[in-house]
């Protein structure tokens, strides 16, 4: 396995940086439609997306914070029964995409659903008992209780490195309980905090389910609206680069806080010494504890796996089971294909910055990483726009019909998101190689081919397979870009769990969508085993 040449590198930078580029571009292409369009959003609806926006935005960032440094500073600064049980509990929401929240709820929650017609019968009630769940506030509750474990991962990671040292030293120093945990554990979580923050919120803003299923006018529903509705990609791709600068902000402050996190670490281990002891919770204090623990978990996973088994039940008989195996095929070896493929380019990668680390690797390796951050609909603007280029150029071209009718398109777009993921766990395996085995592998004669094969790949095996497990979920749970690319009568669990909602046939789409909570439950396990190992 020879390193890649400078020529596929630069083919590889294009190719995943091609939806980012031709959203630039846009830019450059003025058209009178387009501004026409662009001027009448300004006018009418813009500011609402943008109002809209920054308000969910602002709810999410203050929700996840609070709940994620609540969760992780209650599990590795106190001790009470029942808490390695949380420590992986709180994980389980990882499972949940936020669209199959949002489908549990509305259908458990809303005026017809089965909560409030059992508090009207029971209490003779009118109207609506509950406010409407399809709204900003129901938004802001799915993608609180399901982002969360972004920031309680990192938080968790931070005060289990660093803050016992520095508790005990200000235990012993005379300072209470909770000033030890205000000028202590806080600021040391801070940077985790804010990186955990960053990347929920870029969550939010890729997310289509919720905010089309809730009706939000957020400006992921713009871009949609001015490519479909008002049948103008100009306009759709010069909103999508304004999206796309959003969520590039928000990876600048996630890599600044993960870098300061590192710094932080490492100054940590240098400084030696046994861990301090967590505190020891009595009484109505390990009640206490329980709730904070319990409440995340029980609003992010069990009541939503709750609310789509009733239907499913109810519904069971009439299922369409052999829509649903085909559903079930094409979701798996898209998934799989896809999986494939992204860890063939992470390998070849991560192999060849570990050769040859110049310029050019550093930044093709860059760009990659890059591609986790765009939102899946960022990504389908930026690969129809120069496809209609193409054919406004050539229309005897068949380049749109290779795209947008075949699967072509859909695993271009998954390898522009999801290369990162497979990049990001490759490199975690190329890390605890040392580098003097290569020194070893090449003093005995092997070639690139034979150290890769000899040497890197044996030690890569559990890496490789952890990276194919995750872009394997992720693209099944993946909905923005599937749901415009995928081609004609190839839907994915996904899809249809989508469309079943919004057609209002919700124990239909509890099938696929209990599938998709079984299938992202795998990596979480595999997350907890990994963090009980490192306990």
């Amino acid at each position: 396995m020879a390193w890649l040449s400078r020529g596929a590198l630069l083919a590889l930078a294009a190719a995943l940086a091609l939806p980012a580029l031709a959203l630039a571009a846009s830019w450059l292409q003025w058209d009178a439609a387009a501004l026409d369009v662009l001027r009448q959003m300004a006018q009418s609806v813009l500011p609402d997306y943008l109002l809209t926006t920054l308000l969910l935005c602002v709810s999410v960032a203050l929700a996840v914070a609070l709940i994620g440094t609540g969760c992780a500073a209650m599990v590795t600064l106190f001790e009470f029964p029942g808490r390695r049980v949380a420590e992986w509990a709180l994980l389980l929401p990882l499972a949940m995409p936020a669209y199959v929240v949002a489908y549990a709820y509305t259908d458990f929650l809303q005026f017809s659903g089965p909560l409030q017609n059992g508090l009207r019968a029971s209490f003779g009630l009118s109207g609506r008992v509950f406010p409407e769940v399809r709204s900003l506030g129901g938004a802001v509750w799915v993608f609180s209780f399901t982002l969360y474990p972004y920031v309680y991962l990192l938080a968790r990671t931070a005060l289990t490195e660093r803050a016992g040292q520095l508790m005990e030293a200000a235990r012993l120093l005379g300072a209470p309980l909770s000033r030890r945990i205000r000028e202590v554990a806080l600021p040391l979580a801070r940077p985790a905090v804010v990186a955990g923050v960053a990347l929920a919120l870029m969550e939010t803003l890729a997310d289509f389910g919720v905010a089309s299923y809730f009706g939000i006018q957020t400006f992921t529903a713009g871009i949609y609206k001015a490519w479909l509705v008002m049948d103008n990609r100009l306009a759709a791709a010069q909103l999508a680069t304004l999206l796309l600068a959003g969520v590039g902000l928000l990876l600048w402050l996630e890599r600044r806080s993960q870098r300061r996190l590192r710094f932080a670490s490492q100054r940590s281990l240098r400084s030696g010494g046994s861990e301090g002891r967590p505190a020891r919770l009595r009484g109505r204090a390990v009640a206490l504890a329980w709730l904070i623990c319990g409440l995340p978990v029980l609003a992010g996973f069990v009541l939503p796996v709750l609310f789509m088994l009733r239907p499913l039940l109810d519904s069971w008989a009439e299922l369409p089971w052999t829509s649903f195996l085909q559903w079930s095929r094409n979701s798996l070896w898209l998934a799989g294909l896809s999986a494939l493929l992204a860890t063939g380019v992470a390998l070849a990668l991560g192999h060849a910055q570990r050769r040859r680390a110049d310029r050019l690797t550093q930044g093709v390796v860059q760009v990659v990483g890059l591609g986790y951050a765009v939102p899946g609909a960022v990504v389908v603007v930026g690969l129809l726009l120069p496809v209609g280029w193409a054919q406004a150029r050539w229309p005897d071209s068949s380049l749109g019909y290779w795209i947008t009718a075949t699967a072509l398109g859909l695993i271009w777009a998954y390898l522009v998101r999801f290369s990162a993921v497979a990049l990001q766990s490759v490199q975690s395996g190329y890390a605890r190689i040392p580098v003097t085995l290569d020194d070893s592998a090449r003093m005995l004669g092997h070639g690139s081919w034979g150290l890769w094969r000899r040497v890197h790949w044996p030690l890569l095996s559990r890496s490789t397979a952890a990276a194919l497990l995750l872009v394997f979920v992720d693209v099944m749970k993946e909905l923005p870009a599937t749901l415009v690319l995928r081609p004609f009568d190839s839907d994915t669990l996904a899809v249809v769990t989508y469309q079943l909602a919004r057609d209002e046939r919700l124990g239909e789409a509890a099938l696929p969508a209990l599938v998709l909570v079984l299938v992202g439950l795998i990596p979480v396990v595999m997350l907890s085993r990994t963090l009980r190992r490192e306990a």
